[in-house]
């Protein structure tokens, strides 16, 4: 099988199945407990990509202070008209998702417009087109791609858990 494909399973896997059902990974991080136990019960979702920021400089600048921390980067590309964009960014913004994911990660957003602004950052890691959004790449601190295969298991969020989603998260932190 390849990794691309075993990536593309785990990812169906870690959608439909609940916590409880996963296998042990022992290279991934504890996920919280989600308080929230449905997105029906997440307060209005934040529109959470800066049409008017500079991209190339956020992630530049998420990327050296992840490499500082020892932090994973999480690259989100989206746009405001996602409503499962703005469920991913609601669900990581609850208090006890929120420090973990603190703890783990740096979190850049990236506005992609309608598929025709900032392209050129998933292109630099080999993801010539979006299948949707959002889209997620995970760098490493030394800049390379580790959830390769992994891009777009949250494109339907909003049909999740809040737990389902923090669980695809905790696959790559160690």
């Amino acid at each position: 099988m390849t990794s691309r494909l075993l990536a593309a399973s785990f990812a169906a896997l870690l959608i439909a199945a609940p916590a409880s059902a996963l296998p042990s990974l022992a290279w991934a991080a504890k996920a919280p407990t989600v308080a929230l136990k449905s997105l029906a019960d997440l307060p209005t979702p934040p529109y959470p990509y800066d049409e008017k920021a500079d991209a190339e400089a956020d992630v530049a600048a998420a990327l050296k202070r992840a490499k500082k921390a020892h932090k994973l980067t999480l690259i989100d590309f989206g746009g405001n008209w996602c409503g499962d964009c703005r469920v991913f960014a609601g669900v990581i913004e609850q208090p006890d998702v929120k420090a973990w994911v603190d703890k783990h990660y740096e979190v850049v957003t990236v506005n992609v417009g309608r598929y025709d602004k900032n392209m050129q950052i998933p292109a630099r890691y080999g993801l010539d087109k979006l299948k949707g959004v959002p889209s997620f790449l995970v760098v490493d601190a030394k800049g390379k791609l580790v959830n390769d295969g992994a891009f777009f298991a949250l494109t339907d969020a909003r049909h999740m858990t809040p737990q389902s989603i923090v669980d695809w998260l905790a696959q790559w932190p160690k």
